[in-house]
Formats: structure tokens, C-alpha cells, sequence
């Protein structure tokens, strides 16, 4: 079991097992203290990595746990830049605390939206309703304009239903006449020819006039128009109900397409207008920033150990066997 727990811390840590484990106790030591404090910062980053996937990226298990583990491969990353370091310089430590800083507030950030997520909800009842007053008036204004066209329409409609009724009621009938032609054949005069009468005959074309009453045709455009109307006054009751239940409809809207941004907004409110939720988030970065900065301490409190002592032998002879190569092809 204390092989494979080293053999994990090697893997952790980038030490090479094949040296390690011909040195003292002193650097399995070191492995293990370097091993146990990345494995509580992986542990946080990927509880963090794991909830911003889900609750900002709505992402599924998945896709979650990928983004944990993403997580946990960055940060193991970052904190082999410290442990192989064998005398990191003071550039390498001011990065590295300045990025466990960035991180820390990071951390805490996104840790706090889950703490605070009643408080938040809270919050942003008040956020909501003030953005929803912001925006209201462009979308009420623009659908009052609508109902205001279709009043119009409306109203020139019943003008022109008033004058067809206004017509249908002094004439309710009126006189159609129709013509008709024929042509006849009729006897002009009798003539006689070689004895015998032969009568002329020709064509005579007569025409007839009638006239009818059938009911006025305003009364079927009278029909299409109410029903032209009618159609015309549902699209303005529908109108008329989205105005009425605009503001709860942008609240929810609202509501449900918060993001990551807004929630910091809210945050940042929030902590403005309470010392309790400032000192709070004050203390998590202090322990976020702690965490991040136990590798980092761990390795400038330590002194070099025989592990190290073995790299730079190995790399020193390496070196002289390189030179020495160098000089024999000259």
C-alpha cells in the first residue's frame, strides 16, 4: 500500500519512482506532503469545475465531471511548475502567487453563488424588476402602437360596413334587367313562277327586355366585412392580453436567462450593502488563496532533499559525458 501511495504521489508530483525510491525517508516524505496538499486543491477545483458545468454551462453529468476532471489536470499543472522546480527563482514564486490571488477570488466567487443562492434569489426579485423597468416601456410602447393600427383599421372597416348598411337599408332590392334575342322566319310576299306560287321568306330578329329584383350584393361584402372585423378585433384582444401580462412574462423571461454575469452583479450588490456577506466572502478568498499557496510555502519551507541532490548529479554527469562527447568529435 505505501508503494502504490507513492507511486500515485510520482505520478502527481512528476518525481521519477526509478530514483525516488533508492532515496531516504526524507524525500518520501516530501512526496507525500507535496501529494496530499495538490490532492486538496484538486479535490476543491473539481467540486468547483463540476458545479460551474452544471449550474452556468447546463451541462449534463457528463459533461460536468469532464470539467471537474479538465480542472483537476490544470491545477496538478500548475503545481508541477512548483514542486520540479528544484531552486525556483523569485519570478516563478511571484507568478505563482499572484495566480493563486486570481484563482483564489475565482474560487470563491463561484463557491459563494452556491452559499448565497437563497440570498441571491432574494436579490434578485428587486435586479429583475428594476432591469424588466428598464426595458418595459420599448416593449409596451411598440405593442401599443400595434393595437393603435389595428384601431385604426377597425375603424375605417365599420365606416365602410356603415355605408354598405346605411344602402342596404334604402334599397334592400334592387332591378336587374335582362335581354333576350330570337330570330324568327316570316313570309314576305307570294310570287308566281311557271304556274306555281313560291312564297319569300326572311330571318327577322326579335328582342325581349325583363326586368327582375334580386336582394342587394352589399348584403354578402356586409358579411365579409364582419367577418373581416371580427378577425381583425382578435388580433387586438390578443394584443391587448400580451400588453396586460407583459411586465410578468419579461419577469420571467428575465428571470430564467440570468447568467453567470448577472449573479456577480447580484453578488457585488449584495456584499456592498452587507458587512456580514463581505466579511463572509473576505474569509473564503483568505482560505481559497491558503490552499492554493500550500505547495508554494511547502516548497520554499523545505530544504533540498537527496532526491533533488540525485536529479542534478545525474544531470551533472550527463552533462560532462555531453562535453566530453563534444571534445572527442573535435
Amino acid at each position: 500500500m505505501r508503494h502504490i501511495w507513492i507511486r500515485f504521489g510520482c505520478f502527481m508530483t512528476g518525481y521519477n519512482y526509478g530514483i525516488l525510491r533508492n532515496c531516504s525517508e526524507g524525500a518520501f516524505k516530501s512526496v507525500k506532503k507535496y501529494t496530499a496538499a495538490m490532492l486538496i486543491v484538486c479535490i476543491l477545483w473539481f467540486f468547483i469545475g463540476f458545479t460551474f458545468a452544471h449550474r452556468y454551462l447546463s451541462l449534463g453529468l457528463p459533461g460536468c465531471l469532464l470539467a471537474g476532471l479538465l480542472s483537476m489536470v490544470i491545477i496538478v499543472q500548475v503545481e508541477k511548475q512548483i514542486v520540479l522546480s528544484i531552486n525556483p527563482n523569485r519570478l516563478l514564486l511571484f507568478f505563482r502567487g499572484c495566480l493563486a490571488f486570481m484563482m483564489s477570488i475565482l474560487g470563491a466567487v463561484i463557491i459563494d453563488q452556491i452559499l448565497f443562492e437563497k440570498d441571491i434569489e432574494i436579490e434578485k426579485i428587486s435586479y429583475v424588476s428594476e432591469k424588466v423597468d428598464k426595458i418595459l416601456p420599448s416593449r409596451t410602447g411598440e405593442l401599443r402602437r400595434q393595437i393603435a393600427a389595428i384601431d385604426t383599421v377597425i375603424a375605417r372597416k365599420e365606416i365602410e360596413r356603415e355605408s354598405y348598411v346605411e344602402e342596404i337599408t334604402k334599397r334592400p332590392t334592387i332591378s336587374v334587367t335582362s335581354s333576350s334575342s330570337a330570330v324568327r322566319t316570316v313570309p314576305v310576299h307570294t310570287v308566281t313562277l311557271s304556274g306555281k306560287d313560291t312564297t319569300i321568306l326572311t330571318r327577322v330578329n326579335e328582342g325581349s327586355v325583363s326586368t327582375t329584383l334580386v336582394p342587394n350584393p352589399k348584403i354578402e361584402l356586409t358579411r365579409a366585412l364582419d367577418s373581416t372585423i371580427g378577425s381583425i378585433r382578435q388580433q387586438r384582444s390578443l394584443k391587448e392580453n400580451e400588453l396586460l401580462h407583459m411586465k410578468p412574462a419579461l419577469e420571467r423571461e428575465m428571470r430564467e436567462s440570468t447568467g453567470f454575469l448577472d449573479e456577480l452583479t447580484i453578488m457585488a450588490r449584495m456584499l456592498s450593502a452587507s458587512y456580514v456577506a463581505l466579511g463572509f466572502w473576505f474569509l473564503w478568498i483568505l482560505f481559497f488563496l491558503f490552499i492554493e499557496m500550500l505547495v508554494l510555502f511547502s516548497k520554499m519551507g523545505d530544504k533540498s532533499n537527496d532526491y533533488e541532490k540525485a536529479v542534478l548529479h545525474h544531470m551533472n554527469i550527463q552533462m560532462r559525458r555531453l562535453d566530453a562527447l563534444g571534445k572527442g568529435f573535435e
